[in-house]
């Protein structure tokens, strides 16, 4: 038995920083501000600009300074940026008055946070309650995301009490919201559902719980409806379907934006974003870069009844 489903959902747009940094192309400050400016024209009302990593290990959001100067967004989009420590949040406050979120990470399975970060599960959980805790005095709003919380391309399975307790230590350091993230597309729909229905019962009530699903192995959406079915309103998604995990080899980027919205509104659940104006922001990516994204949409296009 599920419950009734939501009668509206909150999307972040994390293209611009999940989208944008995971392509071999380093696309020019102008061309990210254009396309930002078109997601937000879409209606998006939640977008993650960029990251304050190092320049040298991502080059692509190398201009994340150059970029928060030169946005201008209209005083109902939250922005968010992603921290990867101490040293990233005091860069992106210098910037401070071009965003209101941060979000700030680290993985549930110590072989990949040893891979993606160099460290150990413990020394990043460290690490990000001080981050937290930092971020909350300058009166940033702050996002938690743990990756692979259904599944490690090294180690397998990742036990949900792990994945919690991690949660539970992110939320008492000032996480306001929770992102789980399926970062190698390994969570099927039944996991979901028990996965989510177990942390709204262990997590506080007014902690947000967020859904960041890729579509490596095609079940992106079922698992929107799987989370969907347990009460959960708030997802992470990108424009073309850009973005993705380089493990494992050939894996597809995040459930595609326009292909999100156009189940959620088929289905009855509000977004609040056009799809007409979001598939043109997406063919606009996919125009500069060169080639053909995989999102659905952008190759069929919106439903039309007749």
């Amino acid at each position: 038995m599920t419950e009734a489903l939501p009668a509206s959902v909150t999307i972040r747009e994390v293209g611009p920083r999940d989208g944008f940094q995971n392509e071999p192309e380093v696309l020019p400050t102008d061309v990210k501000l254009r396309l930002i400016e078109l997601l937000v024209a879409s209606g998006v009302r939640r977008i993650e600009l960029t990251s304050f990593v190092r320049p040298d290990v991502i080059p692509q959001l190398a201009d994340a300074e150059a970029l928060l100067e030169r946005v201008r967004l209209p005083a109902q989009v939250s922005a968010s940026v992603l921290i990867p420590n101490e040293r990233g949040l005091e860069r992106a406050l210098r910037h401070r008055e071009h965003f209101s979120e941060i979000n700030g990470f680290l993985s549930a399975s110590e072989t990949h946070n040893q891979h993606n970060v160099g460290r150990s599960v413990e020394q990043s959980l460290v690490g990000l309650e001080r981050t937290l805790a930092r971020a909350r005095g300058e009166g940033l709003r702050c996002e938690a995301v743990i990756s692979t919380s259904f599944g490690c391309p090294y180690e397998g399975r990742v036990p949900v009490g792990r994945v919690l307790e991690i949660a539970a230590r992110l939320v008492a350091a000032g996480a306001q919201e929770v992102g789980f993230g399926d970062t190698t597309g390994m969570a099927n729909p039944r996991q979901v559902r028990e996965f989510f229905r177990q942390a709204r019962a262990e997590l506080p009530d007014d902690v947000e719980l967020t859904a960041h699903f890729h579509n490596t192995r095609g079940q992106g959406l079922a698992n929107v409806l799987a989370a969907l079915e347990v009460g959960i309103d708030s997802f992470e998604s990108s424009f073309g379907e850009l973005g993705g995990c380089p493990v494992p080899a050939g894996a597809t980027g995040n459930i595609a934006s326009e292909d999100l919205v156009s189940m959620l509104e088929e289905m009855g659940i509000s977004t609040g974003i056009d799809l007409p104006a979001l598939v043109a922001a997406a063919r606009a990516a996919q125009e500069a870069l060169g080639r053909k994204l995989t999102s659905h949409l952008l190759s069929a296009g919106p439903v039309r009844w007749g």
